[in-house]
């Protein structure tokens, strides 16, 4: 089933959601640059990731409370080249943002920069935050966990320990292609489940299992309590640990760095699935020509390679569609939900 759909200009698309980030209290520049970060899935095809969580996911943050939309980030700790920060429950689409500029701003100076977050909520997308270090020449490693939402559950576990976790990774590659790998550690993110379910549609098998592990194709399951997401690797004879693992991995480096919630607690042990409230992350540039000068050549060299492997313009590496959809939907306009535009107040046809 194919939802109804308009085209949408960007820059419509981008004001309509800053007017609503501002009816709600945020900043004017903030809310500009939330309505970035959110438009950024629409424009590179992660729809599960923007302007469709505005009404589901961060309005309601914003109206219950739980992000804070006049909150000033509070540095904590300043070891020059890294720093940690307590977010204050800013709303997570443009302190993320702004609190990887600032590592940006470290690596600049040091050669490398780390800021280290606690208290933080949603930040949408999480290759939008590191690809600005690739817009400054920079690599960029961003990872967050899902505070102490509980998701997912290790492989053989009967009980759910973590959220989704995504871990995102940039650099510069190629002429306007940065490289930019930008994924959850389950084999989707809970978004993905959620627009297939809201369009009425299936899903396919390895997304969801249910509690016998057989495969759940109905994604109304996973918010109904029925199914669970899958690790990447699938099962675990296939690399489910492997998927398990990263999942560990970003809850050390986003959370328990930090400070933040945690996934796997004692109260996880006995049945919490606990909340996506004082999420933490991981945000990470470093100032590669410093370090290795020639950098942004070899780089260009490496990803072209990856480009010219047979068949011709069939291999590409992670990012470079993204950045070819971004580019036409900027010039043509952006699909959005018929449903979705009515929402946002927005008169279609």
């Amino acid at each position: 089933m194919q939802p109804d759909t308009a085209t949408v200009p960007h820059e419509r698309l981008h004001g309509l959601v800053a007017e609503r980030f501002r009816a709600h209290g945020v900043p004017e520049r903030r809310a500009g640059l939330a309505a970035s970060a959110l438009c950024h899935g629409d424009l590179c095809g992660f729809d599960s990731h923007g302007v469709f969580n505005l009404p589901r996911l961060y309005l309601p943050l914003l109206e219950s409370g739980r992000a804070d939309p006049a909150a000033e980030p509070v540095v904590r700790s300043d070891l020059g080249a890294c720093a940690t920060v307590d977010a204050d429950r800013a709303l997570g689409l443009w302190a993320a943002a702004e609190l990887m500029d600032d590592a940006i701003a470290r690596a600049r100076e040091h050669g490398l920069g780390l800021v280290s977050v606690r208290g933080a909520t949603h930040f949408g997308c999480a290759g939008f935050h590191a690809a600005r270090a690739a817009e400054q020449g920079m690599i960029g490693v961003v990872a967050s966990n899902c505070g102490g939402q509980r998701i997912a559950r290790p492989p053989l576990g009967a009980l759910p320990l973590l959220g989704t976790n995504p871990l995102a990774v940039s650099a510069p590659a190629l002429p306007e292609h940065p490289f930019l790998l930008d994924m959850s550690t389950t084999v989707v993110p809970t978004g993905k489940v959620r627009v297939a379910a809201g369009d009425g549609a299936t899903i396919p098998e390895g997304w969801l299992a249910d509690d016998s592990g057989t495969a759940v194709t109905d994604p109304s399951a996973l918010d109904g309590g029925t199914a669970h997401l899958r690790w990447l690797g699938g099962d675990p004879d296939t690399g489910a640990h492997k998927g398990f693992g990263l999942g560990l991995v970003v809850e050390l480096l986003a959370a328990l760095l930090s400070g933040s919630a945690l996934g796997p607690t004692p109260g996880a042990v006995l049945g919490d699935s606990g909340r996506d409230d004082d999420i933490g992350y991981f945000l990470l540039a470093i100032d590669a020509e410093r370090l290795r000068p020639g950098f942004a050549g070899a780089a260009r060299a490496m990803f072209g390679a990856v480009l010219d492997c047979p068949p011709e313009g069939q291999v590409h590496y992670p990012g470079w569609h993204e950045a070819e959809r971004a580019m036409r939907r900027r010039r043509d306009g952006v699909p959005v939900r018929a449903r979705l535009l009515a929402e946002l107040g927005e008169v279609v046809g």
